[in-house]
C-alpha cells in the first residue's frame, strides 16, 4: 500500500466555496499532511478543519517573509491554489520555486463548462501549453487512441458559482475583524463585490427575459453576423495577458475594423461573459460606439446565457483570449484573438487585419484543432467542477491520483504514463 507520509500540502486561496476542502480532506486520507493559509473570514468558514488553518492576519507586504517561514516550518513540498495572477498567489510562486517546492494550479477549464484545468506551474499566459506546438502534441498523442464526447453547451453549476461567490463576500463583508489588513486582489471593495454578487442573484430573471428577446431576433432576423465574445474587464486573463486596458478600447477598436471591412448587410453581436455583473459599463460603451460608427440598426448585444445557440449561425468570432474561443474552433468557425492564449497557434487563430478578417475571415485548420483538443483532454483538462456537488465528485475521482503523481500531465502523456481518463457519460 502506498502512502504520502513524505509529503506536506499548503493551500492558499482556491475557488469559492467547498471545494479546497474536500480536496484537503481527500489528500490526508493518502497520508500526507494538509495546510490552508486563509486570508479573511470567507476562506476560514469554507476550511472547518481548525487544526489544520493557518490565518494571516498581517498585511499585504510581510506576506513574502511569513510564507517561507510557514514553507521551512511546516517542510511544505507542495504548494496548492486557484489561479496564478494575484499578487499573494504570484509572490506564493516564486517562494515555492526558490525552495524547491511542487506548485499545483487549479483553474477555471479551457474547455469549459465540464472540465477544469490542473496545471503545475502557472496557467493561461504562464501555462507551458503557450510553448508547445501542435506537432509535438501530435507526437504525444501516438500513444493514445481515446476519443472523447464533446462538452454539453452549458455551464451545470452556474448557479452554485453565483451562490457561493455572494456568500463567500459576505462572510467577508460582516465577519472580518480578524482580518483587517486584508485587501481584495480586485479593484473594488468587499462590500461593492457582494452588492454586485447580490444585484447578480436578484436580476438573473430579467436578465434572461433579455436574452431571449435578444436571441430570438438574432434568429430569426436572417442576417448574416460575427460574434465578439466579451470577458469580465476584471478577469485575470485580460488583465494580465492582453495589451488592453478595459472593455472600452476592445470596443472600439472591434466597432471601427467592423465599420471598414465588413459587408454593409452584416451585423455584430457582442456576448457578454455569463458571470458579467454591470462593474464595466459594457452597454454603454456598445451603444455609444454604435452611434459613432454610423452601426445603428446592425449592432446587438447578449447578456450570458448558451454560447451554442450563436454558434450555430455565426460567420466568426473576434475575441481577447477568452477560453470560449474554443467552442469557436471546434465548430470550425473562424477566429480572431487578441491577447496570449493557449489555443493562440497559427494553425487556429486568423493572422489577418481586423477589416480584413471581418471582410473575408479566414477558417482555421479544423484537424489540427481537434489534435490539440485531444492533447488538452488526455492531459491538463480534468472532468467535473468547482462548484455543483455533483461536479467536485467527479473532480475528485481522478484529479487528486494527478496531484501525487510524480510527473505534470503534460510530461507524463509524452512518457507514455498518463492515467485513464474518465468518460463524462458514464459520470452520475
Amino acid at each position: 500500500m502506498t502512502h504520502y507520509r513524505d509529503r506536506c500540502f499548503l493551500l492558499l486561496q482556491g475557488p469559492h466555496g467547498p471545494w479546497f476542502h474536500q480536496l484537503g480532506k481527500m489528500l490526508r486520507t493518502t497520508g500526507a499532511q494538509v495546510w490552508r493559509v486563509g486570508f479573511n473570514r470567507g476562506d476560514e468558514v469554507f476550511w472547518p478543519d481548525r487544526a489544520s488553518y493557518i490565518p494571516y492576519t498581517d498585511t499585504p507586504e510581510q506576506w513574502p517573509e511569513r510564507l517561507r517561514a510557514i514553507l521551512a516550518e511546516k517542510h511544505v513540498t507542495d504548494l496548492v491554489l486557484y489561479g496564478d495572477t494575484r499578487s499573494i498567489h504570484a509572490q506564493a510562486i516564486d517562494a515555492a520555486r526558490a525552495a524547491g517546492v511542487t506548485v499545483h494550479v487549479f483553474e477555471e477549464g479551457y474547455l469549459r463548462p465540464y472540465w477544469i484545468s490542473y496545471e503545475r506551474g502557472g496557467s493561461n499566459g504562464h501555462s507551458r501549453l503557450m510553448e508547445m506546438t501542435v506537432a509535438q502534441m501530435r507526437r504525444a498523442l501516438e500513444q493514445s487512441e481515446i476519443e472523447f464526447p464533446d462538452a454539453p453547451p452549458r455551464w451545470g453549476d452556474m448557479r452554485h458559482h453565483v451562490f457561493y461567490g455572494a456568500l463567500y463576500h459576505l462572510f467577508v463583508m460582516i465577519r472580518n475583524g480578524r482580518y483587517r489588513a486584508f485587501r481584495p486582489h480586485r479593484g473594488v471593495t468587499v462590500v461593492q463585490e457582494f452588492r454586485l454578487y447580490l444585484r447578480r442573484l436578484l436580476l438573473m430573471p430579467a436578465h434572461m427575459i433579455q436574452r431571449w428577446l435578444e436571441t430570438r431576433a438574432i434568429k430569426y432576423g436572417g442576417f448574416p453576423y460575427h460574434l465578439v465574445l466579451l470577458q469580465l474587464e476584471h478577469d485575470a486573463s485580460f488583465r494580465m495577458h492582453s495589451n488592453f486596458n478595459s472593455q472600452t478600447e476592445f470596443v472600439e477598436m472591434v466597432m471601427e475594423a467592423f465599420a471598414k471591412g465588413a459587408p454593409p448587410h452584416h451585423h455584430l453581436v457582442f456576448k457578454a461573459h455569463p458571470l458579467e455583473d454591470g462593474r464595466a459599463p459594457i452597454t454603454d460603451v456598445i451603444r455609444k460606439a454604435t452611434l459613432h460608427h454610423g452601426l445603428t440598426g446592425r449592432v446587438r448585444f447578449v447578456r450570458g446565457g448558451k454560447l451554442a445557440n450563436l454558434l450555430a449561425q455565426a460567420r466568426s468570432a473576434v475575441t481577447v483570449n477568452s477560453t470560449a474561443a474554443q467552442q469557436v474552433l471546434w465548430r470550425g468557425l473562424p477566429l480572431k484573438a487578441f491577447g496570449r492564449a493557449v489555443f493562440d497557434k497559427p494553425e487556429f487563430v486568423s493572422s489577418q487585419p481586423l477589416a480584413e478578417f471581418f471582410a473575408a475571415p479566414a477558417r482555421p485548420d479544423s484537424r489540427a484543432y481537434r489534435d490539440y483538443r485531444h492533447y488538452l483532454l488526455e492531459t491538463s483538462q480534468v472532468p467535473g467542477g468547482f462548484y455543483s456537488a455533483k461536479g467536485r465528485r467527479t473532480l475528485l475521482r481522478q484529479v487528486v491520483d494527478m496531484i501525487l503523481s510524480p510527473e505534470d500531465p503534460y510530461d507524463a502523456l509524452r512518457d507514455g504514463n498518463a492515467s485513464p481518463r474518465q468518460q463524462l457519460r458514464v459520470i452520475k
